[in-house]
């Protein structure tokens, strides 16, 4: 009855706020303090303060909507000067905070009212000052006082932290004097105590954390931009010198990420035995953490993080997590992503007897961007190679797969990483591919090919990257298993079907591709790669076909017309079989789908860089007017919208002479007449014998000199960040529904689609 009488108060101080036509003196204590000393639930208020009355206030009341979030607020500081020594105080926290979290949004979506946080509350000054004792922060802006409060409030003893005062000590005081060092939230980086779990902290700390992720989704209200220019104020603000706690706040946050363990002790269904206080707090921490971390790639001064400025950038959290460099750090990061990001293939006899956690997405961002900012490697990043593999093969989630194809992109620009993929394959996962004996690089390839030949449209500007990873990598490949090499043949056969290849201007650099993964293992792992070389054998006509294509234009108009009405997935020229991937899982009824931002070109993202012969790399300008092959494969196109029809025959004969076919048919020329005479001389019909023959062949000093290895590094672009920032933000709008805390806003950020 009580919680009703609650409830009934509450909605009437709403009510009153939307129809009194007078505003509300702010030193009405009497009529604000209505709204945050009752104790009710964060559903509660979503439901008690409807959208509709939000913006009826906002437009027809906005002194009374500038009071309401003026004084909730003021209460926040007030609570974290005061240190929250009672339970009334902390109820007050709590609902300020729930009520912000519900009106922010609301704030935000309306261009005259972004500001409104920014700017400093006339009559704020002395009687109402937030910082009352302070006087060079009287004209602090409300947003920094709100973001000073939520920092302050993270590291309050007794109410998101275990106090470690002593008794009689002042709350204030303490407040006051705390090292926030010392109360990291969770043992790991930088910290090796672990406090004890206390369940009311945890809830208190995740109703901040919202809110702090409520303050930083101003960014969802702003339309797409590729300036680098462009920062989020919040963000910006929270993550500079000013607030003191940026350190422990970074530490307790990735600590409690990375800490976590779901599986527990490993009892089976201990998931359904007991609750998780800390499941929550991680998938906020991880928001949190990943909004923090945004940085403008795209600006130079950024590129290189702190080649050009020592203290490094600005945002302290970036600043952070670029400097970590203690091996038991880097290895408790990295495994625990990996651990995490690994919870979904593990495998257990009993079903559903293990828990799955839902925030995979976060977790791949998170890890581009230690991959980005760390620039780091390490042995863990092979399990991280699983997730990325079992995502790209289950296309569950477009977005993710995409991210799963960036974070491949960036590893196969380290050497160390192609090394490590020799390593072989023996980790069983649940994957829809066929079963092979061979490596991680042997793994890559194969669902490469899956991903290529699955006929799914959405996917198709990734064929670049996907190719692009494998030229990296393709020079330190020791030996392919036969599978991987005849996965390999069939994409060069499907991309040189003359329909194909001329039916775009693009294509033919998907081609280029291929053929420098082929002349990048023959010149430099021609020994041990006899699966690949048996393969090439093979297949000769393809290369043959290409070397021949007619360039007239009635050869190009009749390739063209054999094209099938309505073929999309990638087939082979002799019509072989594709595996069918399975379809995306179908969305549940009235379900939300975030749109994404077009994925840049190929030669937008990375750059070219020469291996050197002591493994250094050396960037390589891009000159347009190059005509090697090698920059023939890079310089992709950015229209694939031109007439086909009309302009496909138009490029050919440019890249035709640049194909570099030289090293492939000198192979041919040797080995081909080799391997027909050892074939007819002992009459072999098995494979495996022409295999022992050509494990013990050479071709030294019979192929061109070999060419230098290129490298095409991905190179931070605004392309990219832009790209992160709506996928990013899409994943947060539509992982935080209980409360829905931005659901049915004016998002401009990306589109929301019901499915």
């Amino acid at each position: 009855m009580g919680n009703s009488d609650t409830k009934l108060h509450f909605r009437k101080a709403v009510i009153q706020l939307t129809t009194k036509t007078q505003p509300v003196e702010a030193t009405d204590d009497a009529f604000w303090d209505q709204f945050w000393t009752s104790a009710i639930s964060v559903q509660d208020v979503f439901a008690l303060v409807p959208a509709a009355e939000i913006r009826a206030v906002r437009e027809e009341s906005p002194s009374n909507l500038a009071t309401l979030c003026f004084k909730a607020v003021e209460r926040l500081v007030q609570a974290a000067d005061s240190g929250c020594p009672s339970e009334k105080e902390r109820r007050i926290v709590v609902n300020c905070t729930r009520l912000l979290t519900r009106i922010l949004p609301y704030i935000f979506e309306d261009a005259d009212w972004r500001g409104f946080f920014w700017s400093t509350i006339p009559g704020a000054s002395r009687g109402g000052c937030l910082d009352e004792d302070l006087d060079e922060n009287e004209a602090r802006p409300l947003a920094e006082s709100l973001l000073l409060a939520v920092a302050d409030l993270l590291f309050c003893p007794d109410f998101t932290v275990q106090s470690h005062k002593k008794s009689g000590t002042d709350p204030a005081e303490e407040i006051r004097s705390i090292d926030s060092c010392e109360y990291i939230w969770e043992a790991g980086v930088g910290f090796a105590h672990s406090p004890p779990l206390n369940y009311v902290h945890d809830l208190h700390r995740t109703e901040l954390l919202k809110l702090l992720l409520t303050c930083f989704s101003e960014a969802m209200y702003l339309p797409p931009s590729s300036d680098s220019k462009v920062i989020n104020p919040w963000v910006a603000f929270f993550c500079s010198a000013e607030n003191r706690h940026t350190l422990p706040l970074f530490t307790s946050l990735l600590n409690v990420v990375c800490g976590y363990d779901p599986v527990g002790y490993g009892v089976p269904y201990n998931h359904l035995l007991f609750s998780d206080s800390r499941e929550q707090l991680v998938e906020q921490a991880l928001q949190v953490l990943v909004v923090a971390l945004e940085h403008e790639a795209g600006s130079p001064a950024s590129a290189a993080l702190q080649a050009l400025d020592p203290a490094g950038p600005d945002n302290l959290f970036v600043n952070y997590l670029s400097r970590i460099h203690r091996e038991e750090d880097l290895s408790f990061i990295l495994r625990g992503l990996t651990q995490l990001l690994n919870n979904p293939l593990i495998q257990t006899y009993l079903p559903r007897s293990t828990k799955k956690i839902q925030f995979h997405q976060e977790l791949l961002i998170l890890f581009w961007k230690f991959c980005d900012f760390n620039k780091v490697f390490s042995e863990q990043m092979l399990r991280v190679l699983m997730f990325c593999s079992f995502t790209l093969s289950t296309f569950s989630r477009v977005g993710l797969v995409h991210i799963g194809v960036f974070i491949l992109l960036l590893l196969s620009g380290e050497r160390n990483f192609g090394v490590r993929l020799n390593k072989p394959y023996t980790l069983r996962v649940p994957m829809d591919i066929p079963v092979f004996t061979g490596t991680h690089a042997d793994l890559l390839i194969v669902i490469f090919h899956k991903v290529i030949t699955s006929g799914h449209q959405r996917l198709h500007p990734l064929f670049d990257c996907l190719l692009t990873i494998i030229v990296n990598i393709s020079p330190y490949l020791k030996s392919l298993s036969m599978v991987a090499a005849n996965k390999l043949l069939h994409l060069l056969e499907a991309f040189s079907a003359p329909w194909f290849l001329l039916s775009a201007q693009q294509h033919h650099h998907l081609v280029f591709f291929l053929l420098e993964v082929f002349n990048n293992i023959i010149q430099y792992q021609f020994d041990g790669n006899s699966n690949l070389v048996y393969a090439i054998i093979r297949k000769r006509n393809v290369f043959h076909q290409l070397a021949n294509l007619p360039t007239d234009k009635e050869s190009i108009q009749n390739a063209l017309q054999r094209k099938k009405p309505g073929v999309s997935r990638v087939n082979s020229a002799d019509g072989e079989a594709t595996e069918d991937s399975k379809p995306a899982e179908p969305a549940e009824p009235g379900a939300l789908k975030a749109s994404l931002e077009a994925t840049p070109g190929i030669d937008k993202i990375t750059e070219k860089a020469q291996v050197s012969k002591d493994g250094t790399m050396v960037t390589v300008p891009h000159s347009p007017c190059d005509g090697s092959a090698i920059d023939g494969a890079s310089d992709t196109e950015s229209n694939s919208e031109r007439d086909p029809e009309v302009n496909a025959h138009l490029p050919l004969l440019s890249w035709k002479t640049r194909l570099p076919l030289q090293t492939i048919m000198r192979l041919l020329q040797v080995l081909v007449p080799q391997v027909e005479k050892i074939c007819i001389d002992k009459g072999l019909t098995d494979e495996s014998e022409i295999l022992k023959f050509l494990q013990h062949g050479t071709l030294v000093g019979l192929l061109p000199v070999p060419h230098p290895i290129l490298i095409r590094k991905y190179q931070a672009n605004a392309g990219t960040a832009m790209w992160f920032r709506t996928y990013m933000w899409g994943v947060i709008y539509l992982r935080n529904v209980d409360p829905p805390i931005w659901y049915d806003t004016d998002i401009r950020l990306f589109e929301i689609q019901r499915i």
